[in-house]
């Protein structure tokens, strides 16, 4: 227990809040450094033993922070069982909410080493940020969680404060496979009043935001086939294209001349109004200056609120091994994302409607489903926004934007369903460098820390201001 006396609500409290978050940086830091050592990597070719020793790792970090409850779970779905999760838990005071904290502590395989300008599972500090795998995505949001009860917990005391309790997955980064067999056998366990997922961005370095939308996905693998076996491209060559150039001109057709979409039945809409301009987007992303921008609209439009097809894999034959032969198939994973809104089964239909109506010259097509994921949209009106746009407000001492996000996190909608009466705050620590998914992944030091500020504020703003979604009596 802490000496310190927590005033009412004002500014006497939120000046003790912030000096008693400030108080635990340190370790945040040091504990999110020993995380990103874990190669934590969820895809199944990697050794699952460090997905294990993750989830154990967060467990201690649960416990130490002051959780009664804290285990280490897994779910079966079918002849599937799901990697390990961490579930603590903290019961509610009489007539306080629960809060239920999600983050994920796998991460993404990490490519190439040689890509990377330090080790990736190596912590490295380089002007203001710490990179790392998994140090943006999501073993910071994991210590943002970790952070605020060890800035909470001491001073609300065991009779103050909310319910808590944390989930963090282990297997976010492989399209949470047992997500739906996990809701259902741990439904009761995991019900809160306000669901705070810390696995979102940023508006940008210095500006927090709040997702309020998430587009959904849907995915699939292609083949096209033109020959039964591999023949000379010289003797054979001119009567028959082989399958590289024809599921290059079937690819081709997924977008009109403007660069927009071409598949039929899809679902767009308007993204609200923010201050995102194309030499923003183009210096975040990265575009090379002599590459025009692709589809219509305004560029929040394309991001968040309109689909986007994308080839993200593609089997062919490496340039050092070819030889002079029509190759006689090939095979492409195509990646489609979904507006607010739109049903990925039926988008999933007319994905494929398209791909088999489009085959050049009448080359053998065959589509096969792979993901489907829904699409998110907020209900940003209710009071526990309000508490999450002050608090991130004052931690930050900027305003919050309210943003959309063009990734998918399809669970994020699965929560909803299962728990429609709770608000959901899809919160981050990311920023348009961190670079997620790829080489040099980082995180912006000063900025994790007033995330951690703000959560803390939050967690602490849900007791003063906001009960099962109406003031709190005092």
């Amino acid at each position: 227990m802490s000496d310190t006396t927590l005033p009412a609500a004002g500014p006497d409290r939120t000046a003790v809040l912030r000096t008693a978050s400030a108080a635990q940086d340190a370790a945040t830091r040091a504990d999110l450094e020993a995380l990103v050592r874990i190669p934590s990597v969820s895809a199944r070719a990697f050794d699952q033993a460090h997905v294990a020793a993750s989830a154990q790792a967060v467990a201690e970090l649960l416990r130490g922070a002051g959780l009664p409850q804290v285990d280490v779970v897994t779910t079966r779905a079918g002849d599937s069982e799901s990697a390990p999760a961490v579930i603590g838990h903290r019961p509610a005071p009489a007539g306080a909410p629960t809060v239920l904290l999600y983050a994920h502590h796998d991460v993404q395989p990490p490519g190439r080493e040689e890509d990377w300008s330090s080790a990736p599972f190596e912590p490295t500090e380089r002007d203001g940020r710490l990179f790392g795998r998994g140090a943006a995505d999501d073993k910071a949001g994991v210590m943002a969680h970790v952070h605020a009860l060890r800035t909470l917990l001491p001073l609300w005391g065991p009779g103050d404060g909310v319910g808590v309790t944390v989930f963090v997955e282990g297997e976010e980064e492989i399209g949470s496979p047992t997500f739906g067999a996990f809701l259902a056998e741990h439904r009761e366990r995991l019900a809160a009043d306000v669901i705070v997922v810390a696995d979102s961005g940023n508006w940008r370095v210095g500006v927090p935001a709040i997702t309020t939308s998430l587009r959904g996905l849907v995915d699939c693998d292609v083949t096209v086939e033109v020959l039964s076996h591999a023949v000379h491209s010289g003797v054979n060559g001119g009567p028959v294209l082989d399958a590289l150039t024809s599921i290059s001109r079937l690819l081709a057709t997924l977008h009109d001349e403007n660069g927009d979409v071409a598949v039929k039945g899809l679902h767009a809409s308007a993204a609200p109004e923010v201050d995102l301009t194309e030499a923003v987007f183009r210096a975040d992303a990265g575009v090379l200056p002599e590459v025009r921008l692709a589809g219509t609209g305004t560029i929040a439009d394309r991001l968040w609120t309109k689909p986007a097809i994308a080839v993200i894999g593609l089997d062919a034959t490496p340039v050092d091994r070819a030889s002079n032969t029509l190759v006689p198939s090939a095979r492409a994973k195509v990646s489609m994302r979904l507006a607010p809104g739109q049903d990925p089964s039926a988008a999933m239909t007319a994905l494929r409607r398209h791909l088999l109506a489009n085959a050049p010259f009448g080359a053998r097509v065959t589509v096969t489903d792979g993901e489907q994921g829904q699409a998110f949209s907020a209900d940003t009106s209710s009071p526990a926004h309000a508490v999450a746009r002050q608090a991130f407000t004052q931690a930050y001492g900027a305003a919050t934007v309210e943003m959309g996000m063009g990734g998918s996190i399809p669970f994020v909608a699965d929560l909803a369903q299962v728990y429609p009466s709770a608000a959901i705050l899809v919160t981050g620590v990311e920023d348009p460098d961190s670079r997620a998914h790829g080489a040099d992944e980082s995180l912006h030091l000063q900025d994790f820390t007033r995330a951690c500020l703000g959560e803390v504020l939050l967690l602490d703003g849900l007791v003063t201001g906001l009960v099962d979604g109406a003031p709190r009596e005092s």
